[in-house]
């Protein structure tokens, strides 16, 4: 296995690697900063492309993958940052190795796949060195028996990206970073120009966004931030540790996405109602619900979430009725006025905060995912009694989780009604409702003001 174009070159430039950083020679294993960060990456890419798991569990310092339980906190981040860059350009680091290989990998060469997307991704994408890039994944094919044989490779390849860089970037500039599966449904719901420029916006990693108790504009004045048309203030520059900024000890705002901050403004005037926040966990929505003076009772089904929402309300100096219930067996004494389900969902408009999801999801977990979404706003719409609202809502880009599924809910209540939301009370994103009186955002609205999350959402009403 050569490199296009290398053949000569490779050999000239190894004939005594002893004697260099990016050597092909194997070294011996003395400690090496960084290193142990680039493998944990690579095992973590593996297990997210192969194996479809998702990556925010496993890089819990915590509980996470093994490989990452023992690195420092910023090993932990240079690892995110590396996973999440090269999740982000898959495609276009795929097709890059293409191009420089005459011949494919070897199809069980799964490890010195990952291992060069990794090394790729930091000389590419992120401001790592090249030449550090080289010689820690050069010493980390010669630490594994696999990768051993094709450390020379690795060294000519990754040497080669770093002269060629602009050039290879620039060839595979128009390319979509998205798998193909995703891309051809976004453009069969979307249109080809939308669904390209979901790609394109999904490169971007999402701001910071804030939900204020009280004052959106006094607080962005003080955190240098903007307020949005959600309300919502963004921090575009902030990338300090969250506890930190002004506030934080203060509970004047939680972290929330701007689209995850639209359903509860949905219900409108809800002083003093009962109102019941179904899927409760981390709490963002709830916060929402009690800042505008509902009645909140809190329903999640996970024992650790509900500690977790428990524990951000008590942050906040807030106060809910929280209840550990599965929420389909979840039958309350007294109906409620109001109810909000943010569903669980195939998650696909939180692409820019979550690169994987697009890589650990498919057509199947989409289908599955809205049979459980309709099992669940049936037994949300029996929790209000007449005059009652349900809104309802996820962060799926796919309609069948939302609008094809409101639909068919609504065809078979007749006591149920949607009620439509006006474009007019949404200034500057009256495209995000839909000719339904919906709710759809997408990663591509608002670019000047930097993106948003992809959320549908709907009200319904019991007459």
């Amino acid at each position: 296995m050569v490199l296009n174009d290398e053949k000569s070159r490779g050999k000239s430039k190894n004939s005594n690697p002893g004697r260099r950083p990016g050597s092909a020679r194997r070294p011996e294993h003395a400690p090496k900063a960084g290193l142990d960060a680039r493998i944990a990456a690579t095992k973590i890419l593996g297990a997210v492309i192969d194996k479809k798991t998702s990556l925010d569990g496993m890089l819990d310092a915590e509980h996470g993958n093994p490989a990452i339980r023992d690195l420092s906190e910023a090993d932990r981040a240079l690892v995110r940052a590396m996973l999440h860059s090269a999740l982000r350009h898959l495609p276009r680091i795929e097709a890059i190795l293409d191009i420089l290989l005459d011949t494919p990998l070897p199809e069980g060469a799964r490890s010195l796949k990952h291992l060069l997307i990794i090394a790729a991704a930091q000389m590419l994408y992120l401001d790592v060195p090249d030449h550090s890039a080289v010689d820690l994944a050069v010493e980390q094919a010669n630490r594994d028996p696999r990768n051993r044989r094709f450390a020379k490779l690795v060294n000519a390849l990754l040497r080669r990206i770093g002269r060629e860089k602009e050039a290879l970037l620039a060839n595979v500039a128009k390319l979509p970073c998205l798998p193909a599966w995703f891309l051809e449904r976004l453009t069969a719901i979307y249109g080809r120009d939308a669904a390209l420029a979901i790609a394109e916006a999904q490169l971007q990693p999402a701001a910071i966004d804030l939900t204020v108790k009280h004052d959106a504009a006094l607080w962005a004045d003080k955190l240098n931030g903007k307020v949005l048309p959600t309300g919502s203030v963004r921090l575009e520059k902030f990338r300090g540790a969250i506890p930190t900024l002004e506030g934080f000890d203060d509970g004047a705002w939680w972290v929330q996405d701007a689209a995850a901050a639209i359903p509860a403004r949905l219900f409108g005037d809800i002083r003093g109602k009962r109102v019941a926040d179904l899927c409760a966990a981390p709490g963002g929505k709830t916060a929402q619900l009690i800042a505008m003076g509902a009645e909140v009772t809190a329903v999640e089904q996970s024992q650790s979430r509900l500690k977790r929402l428990e524990g951000n309300l008590a942050r906040l100096g807030m106060q809910a009725d929280c209840v550990l219930a599965s929420l389909l067996d979840f039958r309350p004494e007294q109906l409620f006025d109001a109810v909000l389900l943010d569903a669980p969902c195939s998650s696909t408009g939180t692409m820019r905060r979550h690169p994987d999801v697009p890589w650990t999801k498919g057509p199947a977990d989409i289908v599955k995912l809205a049979e459980l979404q309709e099992r669940l706003l049936r037994h949300a719409l029996t929790l209000v009694g007449p005059g009652g609202i349900v809104v309802f809502s996820n962060c799926s880009l796919d309609p069948l989780e939302g609008e094809d599924m409101v639909a068919r809910v609504l065809a078979d209540c007749p006591t149920c009604r949607r009620i439509e939301i006006e474009p007019a009370d949404w200034p500057d994103l009256e495209e995000a409702i839909t000719p339904r009186g919906e709710f759809r955002t997408t990663p591509a609205m608002l670019p000047k003001e930097g993106g948003l999350d992809g959320f549908y959402a709907c009200v319904i009403a019991k007459i």
